[in-house]
């Protein structure tokens, strides 16, 4: 069952001379791990501000098309509602934080939705130990660095555990380590408790691995959609500016070379690892 439905969606900003978004079509199921990826500049950010209601609600552009997101047309639905079933964490987690405490800004979303002050603590706590920050909780979010400001954002929407999370690069502060334990997180999250996951992400090497359904999109349009190893595998993929995976390419390049090596194509380096194994192991 579709949780969000795009049909023709055109999107520009107020002054701007050329849509963000150009004619966006899109389904996606509820429970699926999303990765949208492209170029700078290619509409990504934006689509996810629709997803919330920031577009149109807050940016107050031009739009055409429809938008519905939980059985709401975003059109017709306010932030404040939709923010129940939508959390969105920003690519500068300094524009979500604004608290005196980590903690208070994790509790912001749940005491604005009501929710009991037992249920909350539960929320907040589980929060703040499944990001590592809950030894900063009663730190300034603006006195700790950049990677840890990211983590409280995520923090605050796990929180709220919505049916959707949309994150806009949200490691971008943190090194690969630290990053990949997030990403972790999220996909337990998304196959555990059947949250839908979209994330917008440069760094394919670390979360390709996670998602069954990949978006490429370049100059405001969905270029490419679907199984992510194949949408990796193909030379289109590589030429719209996307960073394959490091795996996926050796992969190619193997299989150019005349190795004979089948499976199935690797986005991590385990993968390919196992994929080797097998292949060397008949030959």
């Amino acid at each position: 069952m579709a949780i969000i439905e795009i049909s023709n969606l055109s999107y520009t900003y107020p002054g701007a001379s050329k849509p963000s978004v150009n004619d966006v079509s899109l389904k996606i199921e509820k429970g699926e791990f999303v990765l949208i990826t492209g170029p700078s500049g290619c509409g990504k950010t934006t689509l996810c501000r629709c997803f919330n209601g920031l577009v149109p609600h807050f940016y107050q552009g031009e739009l055409k098309g429809q938008v519905t997101v939980a059985g709401k047309d975003i059109s017709n639905s306010q932030t404040f509602d939709l923010a129940k079933h939508v959390g969105l964490v920003f690519q500068n987690p300094e524009n979500q934080l604004f608290a005196l405490s980590v903690e208070k800004d994790v509790a912001f979303g749940l005491e604005n939705l009501g929710v009991p002050r037992e249920e909350m603590r539960k929320r907040v706590d589980w929060a703040l130990n499944l990001c590592g920050i809950y030894a900063l909780r009663e730190r300034s979010p603006h006195e700790v660095s950049g990677g840890q400001q990211q983590r409280v954002a995520i923090a605050s929407v796990l929180a709220m555990q919505p049916e959707i999370i949309v994150l806009d690069e949200p490691t971008s502060f943190l090194d690969p380590l630290s990053a990949e334990k997030i990403f972790e997180v999220i996909y337990e999250l998304n196959k555990k408790q059947g949250i839908t996951v979209i994330l917008v992400e440069h760094r394919l090497d670390l979360t390709a691995k996670y998602t069954d359904h990949l978006i490429v999109m370049d100059e405001g349009k969905i270029h490419l959609e679907g199984n992510p190893r194949d949408i990796l595998y193909s030379d289109e993929t590589k030429l719209i500016g996307v960073g394959i995976p490091k795996a996926t390419l050796l992969y190619k390049m193997l299989k150019k070379d005349g190795l004979k090596i089948g499976g199935k194509t690797p986005l991590a380096s385990d993968e390919l690892a196992e994929e080797l194994l097998e292949a060397f192991g008949k030959q």
